[in-house]
């Protein structure tokens, strides 16, 4: 098999490629790009597994960035286990046939405990006293202290959160380059998050991230020079390009309204309490599950669903199976945002009885996806909040607004503009369609390593 990379620049569609990113701009003219159908859903660890599987979330069992558990009754979000992906990866094929073949993954989701030769991933930290180390973990285990040794530690609070930058994307891309250098994987798979924070935050407005559009640039400048170097097979993608937004739905405070959700109060602050409520709603960017567990409000929040505005989508037992996304894991409905609208997770009426996690970032106790993490209510208080740490005091890092308006860029639709749509770039003249299926990805990347 032909040694191959394939580089995801999260976010990246045609309307971002032009005077801010002068690699790009001249690369696009010397090989080939199409346009990726939006799947649904449009988000990350959805997207990946379709790439990589070439299935929809119907036989992977992906179906969002996060689910609701029914065995264990609770909302879980950002999982790391690569067992949840219920289908065959594509290096695992290629092991099949060619007993040579190996893989490095860095920082695709759901890394952990593949058989995927070569992984690294973020893995924080948790000390005794509640603090929150930058730490990542990889396969083999001394590769994590070979990279920190030159690399320095895994930058985690630039890679989510309010201080997020390009500083995570330059870490990935040079451990990349060096895992390559130590081990020669047939096919690698690197990640470069940077254009997620400012479009989720910013909005695709080129004169606001001509910056961040730059700095990626540079990145995969510096990426595709070295792969070319080593004469592999280069393609660049995206999972999802992010569209304007800047209507926020709040769906649990609708279900809320109606009686449907249990609230619990626990030191003067609420707390979603998922297994005991009738219904309720796990929200992730532009799309929605919604589970029951109480059947008789079924045909009650089928009503609510449709009276309620932002809602483009409600997909029902045979909607779900048309758009690939019939799953145990999956809502009993599914609702798909309108395009200038996205989901909240916030229940609570009052900003003053808000969970203690909803001013922090959490991303695995908040029950759906919050963009808000990206911004930051105070920099004096999150000042403060460092001196406490740096004197050896506990400390709880709540500088996290609770204004769901300043977040202007969104994805997970599927309908989005054509110039938002992800792209696939090659120089393999096999694409003669102007788009493919996301599933479709797998077979470009499957003919591109077996050059058949």
């Amino acid at each position: 098999m032909k040694k191959t990379v394939v580089i995801d620049v999260v976010g990246l569609s045609q309307n971002l490629i032009g005077a801010h990113t002068p690699f790009l701009q001249q690369y696009l003219k010397r090989k080939k790009v199409i346009n990726i159908k939006p799947m649904l859903p449009a988000v990350t660890t959805a997207v990946q597994s379709t790439y990589l599987t070439g299935k929809t979330p119907t036989s992977h069992g992906i179906v969002g960035n996060g689910w609701y558990d029914q065995t264990d009754a609770e909302i879980k979000f950002w999982k790391q286990s690569n067992k949840l992906v219920q289908a065959q990866k594509i290096w695992e094929r290629a092991k099949i046939q060619d007993p040579n073949f190996t893989c490095a993954n860095m920082f695709w989701w759901y890394n952990m405990y593949s058989d995927a030769d070569y992984s690294v991933t973020p893995r924080p930290n948790y000390l005794a006293d509640g603090r929150k180390i930058p730490d990542c973990y990889a396969e083999p285990a001394e590769l994590r202290d070979i990279l920190q040794e030159k690399l320095g530690q895994f930058p985690l609070f630039q890679f989510w959160g309010p201080g997020a930058n390009i500083k995570s994307s330059e870490w990935i891309a040079k451990a990349s380059m060096v895992t390559d250098d130590l081990y020669d994987p047939t096919l690698t798979l690197v990640y470069l998050p940077h254009l997620d924070y400012c479009l989720q935050k910013s909005g695709p407005d080129l004169a606001v991230i001509s910056k961040e559009l730059n700095e990626i640039d540079t990145v995969i400048k510096e990426l595709i020079g070295f792969y070319e170097k080593k004469n592999a097979n280069i393609i660049v993608l995206s999972e999802y390009g992010i569209i304007p937004v800047n209507k926020p739905v709040h769906l649990n405070r609708v279900f809320r309204a109606a009686g449907l959700l249990q609230i619990r109060m626990e030191r003067g602050l609420e707390l979603l309490d998922a297994g005991a409520s009738k219904a309720f709603v796990v929200a992730d960017h532009q799309i929605a599950h919604v589970y029951i567990n109480d059947p008789s409000v079924k045909k009650q929040v089928a009503t609510l669903l449709k009276d309620t505005s932002g809602i483009a989508l409600i997909l029902d037992d045979e909607g779900k199976k048309t758009y690939g996304l019939n799953h145990e894991r999956a809502g009993d409905f599914i609702v798909v945002a309108e395009p200038e609208s996205w989901f909240t997770y916030y229940f609570w009426l009052d900003d003053a009885k808000a969970p203690d996690y909803a001013r922090c970032v959490d991303i695995h106790k908040k029950p759906g996806y919050d963009p808000v993490e990206m911004f930051m209510s105070s920099k004096a208080r999150a000042g403060y909040k460092l001196l406490r740490k740096k004197a050896g005091f506990r400390y709880t890092m709540d500088v996290i607004p609770l204004d769901a308006t300043l977040v202007k860029g969104s994805h997970g639709s599927i309908n989005t503009p054509q110039q938002y749509h992800p792209i696939l770039i090659t120089d393999h003249d096999m694409l003669a369609d102007k788009s493919i299926d996301a599933t479709g990805v797998y077979d470009v990347i499957w003919r591109v390593l077996t050059g058949k």
